[in-house]
Formats: structure tokens, C-alpha cells, sequence
């Protein structure tokens, strides 16, 4: 059985983006499943694919049903019904995938490999690499969020990350170091 690679781009950043692992057998609705899994949204709106080009140019559709108040030139394909196999014609196949048409979130889907042997310790359709942060469904995320920390350590942005050689400077461009002693000197003048 082949399993399809499937690279998935945040629109907006080409460098946030998921790989997700799935079976040429299961369908576009499996796939949509995936793709807010691995990006952290729910599941509470409408959302559709689209074939594609090299070029990024919307082809058929490929729909999670009919949606009344779109206008078709074609009737769309149907997620639950359509295997992804049937739809991959050409290596490196793309497709658009758009979720909450209010928000319009698109993503850039494109084939990148295909094994032909499935990993027993996978279930598929499972996510397999993520990069960068994943943009907020709704809006900014709280600060106290697993990634930061993340960052936090990835980066040593940590207040206590400072290398030897490295000082605080205080306001008026002096080391905090040099402005300790000052004022520790002045409070000795006393006694």
C-alpha cells in the first residue's frame, strides 16, 4: 500500500508548514482531518480543496459537501467520497485547501514523496514534521503556551541566558554592574 508525504503550507509564511503521512487509499476528508490536527484547529467550519498547478491556480473542486450559497461551474467532488489516490495524477500533485470561508484560511498542499511501505508503528493519517509556529485560530494565543517555552529554550531567551561577557546596561548606558557599586560606595560613606 503506498503512502502519500503530503507537504502542507501556511499560505501567508511558506515557512510554517506540516508533513503529514497518509494512505493513497483514504479520502480528501481524512486528509482535512489531518491538516486541522496538525495545525491545532477545530473542526466547527466549512472547508474545501481545490486540484492545482505548478502555477497555484484553482482547478475542481473538491468540497466536505455541496455548500448552497457557493455558485459552481462544476459540481464538486465530495471529501468523504473521493480517494486521494484517484486525484494524484503527476508527481509533486498540488492542491489548495481552504477552511472558515469567513476567516479564509489557505494552505498550499503539495505531494512530496510516496513509499510504498507503511510504517506498522503509524496510524495514518498521522503528522510527521512540523515547522514553525502554527498561526492562532482565533486570534493570539495566551503567553503561557508549551511553544514559548519552546522558544524559550530554543533560543536561551530566558532572563538568567546571559554569557559571561554580557551585561544588563541601566538607563542612562551604564552597566547595572557599575550603577551597583556606586551605590553601594555613597552608602558606605556613612560609617
Amino acid at each position: 500500500m503506498a503512502i502519500l508525504r503530503i507537504r502542507i503550507y501556511w499560505e501567508d509564511d511558506d515557512s510554517v508548514y506540516r508533513d503529514v503521512a497518509i494512505r493513497h487509499s483514504q479520502t480528501f476528508a481524512d486528509l482535512h482531518e489531518a491538516i486541522l490536527k496538525s495545525y491545532e484547529f477545530d473542526n466547527k467550519h466549512k472547508a474545501t480543496f481545490y486540484r492545482s498547478n505548478d502555477n497555484w491556480l484553482r482547478g475542481r473542486e473538491i468540497s466536505f459537501e455541496k455548500y448552497d450559497e457557493r455558485k459552481y461551474k462544476v459540481d464538486p467532488l465530495i471529501m468523504s467520497e473521493t480517494i486521494l489516490g484517484s486525484e494524484i495524477k503527476v508527481p509533486g500533485q498540488r492542491f489548495i485547501y481552504e477552511y472558515d470561508f469567513n476567516k479564509l484560511w489557505t494552505f498550499l498542499v503539495e505531494l512530496i514523496n510516496v513509499d510504498k511501505e507503511e510504517n506498522k508503528k503509524l496510524t495514518y493519517p498521522t503528522c510527521i514534521r512540523t515547522e514553525g509556529i502554527a498561526p492562532s485560530q482565533y486570534g493570539t494565543k495566551g503567553l503561557v503556551d508549551s511553544r514559548l517555552a519552546e522558544m524559550e529554550e530554543k533560543y536561551d531567551l530566558h532572563p538568567d541566558a546571559l554569557g559571561e561577557g554580557f551585561s544588563e546596561e541601566g538607563e542612562d548606558g551604564e552597566s547595572e554592574e557599575s550603577t551597583e557599586e556606586a551605590s553601594t560606595d555613597e552608602s558606605n560613606d556613612g560609617f
